[in-house]
């Protein structure tokens, strides 16, 4: 019997033409709207075709012998992996870490549909370096980089990862009032709320508020560390200012709520898809034993 060959899943995202129609339920509808508000329809409808053909022209590059299927970033969270999947991104950034959480070790192959849209970070490979690069992928033959992860892992048993990083503050980005314990020190704060990043999330995110506050830290992409920053703490008779920046390797982060109400857990950016974290929960942040391995083209 013939030995089982790779599958290759594309992972997509609807496009803006796509989203359009599935709100307004028509095209004149779509174009009504956009019109109104001195846009043309038929701009990102040259988007969405663009994008298709893109995916078509990867689709195609599959090998014969492979079996493939295509799953939306909606629908992540209901999807299967198989340990011998071969995952190709076609879209911007974000969707390699929307898909990286579900992961656990199959090769990603970040694919860009318009180089000229997209800064192509994590989709750096081009349309025409595919085919050369998924038989490889599927033989172990590829080099690919271990992006490290954050991990949040809560008493309760509930876990998140994030590929760039994890927020925890109030869903308001209001005071978020909570403990925190970095190496073995501990205050208690008033804050818009922190965010643990990883060296993958410190060009983003991260990075701003490092140029804003000036507490610079040096995460390297595979580096087994991950980076915590407090967001414009507030000193006062009751909460300090101490710790507000930090790498985390060995020891863990510790933070626990203090908030009656509205305290969340997030990861990249995806603020609809929480963790409540309210008065006395703990979250215990820390780099994750699983990686992103991330296919690099040569």
């Amino acid at each position: 019997m013939a030995a089982n060959r790779p599958r290759a899943v594309f992972v997509t995202r609807e496009t803006d033409y796509e989203l359009l129609i599935a709100h307004h339920a028509t095209r004149g509808q779509a174009r009504f709207f956009l019109e109104t508000r001195g846009q043309r329809l038929e701009d990102v409808e040259a988007r969405h075709d663009r994008f298709h053909a893109a995916l078509g022209t990867a689709r195609a590059a599959v090998p014969a012998d492979w079996r493939q299927t295509l799953v939306t970033r909606a629908d992540l969270n209901r999807f299967l992996f198989a340990p011998d999947d071969v995952v190709v991104a076609v879209g911007q950034d974000g969707l390699v870490a929307n898909v990286a959480k579900y992961l656990n070790g199959q090769p990603v192959l970040g694919v860009n549909p318009a180089p000229d849209l997209y800064d192509g970070v994590l989709v750096r490979i081009g349309v025409g370096r595919l085919a050369r690069l998924l038989v490889a992928s599927g033989a172990g033959d590829v080099e690919m980089e271990s992006r490290t992860m954050v991990q949040a892992e809560l008493g309760e048993g509930e876990t998140l990862l994030a590929l760039n990083e994890i927020f925890v503050g109030h869903r308001s980005h209001q005071s978020a009032r909570y403990r925190i314990e970095a190496e073995g020190e501990t205050e208690d704060h008033s804050s818009s709320g922190l965010i643990v990043a990883s060296g993958t999330g410190a060009t983003g995110w991260a990075r701003s508020i490092m140029e804003a506050t000036h507490l610079e830290l040096s995460l390297g992409r595979e580096e087994h560390a991950v980076g915590f920053w407090v967001r414009e703490p507030f000193p006062s008779v009751a909460t300090a200012t101490k710790l507000r920046a930090g790498k985390i390797t060995g020891k863990p982060l510790f933070i626990t709520s203090r908030m009656n109400e509205g305290g969340v857990i997030f990861a990249d950016g995806i603020e609809q898809d929480f963790i409540a974290f309210d008065w006395g929960r703990q979250v215990r942040l820390s780099p994750a034993s699983r990686v992103l391995r991330l296919v690099v083209d040569r």
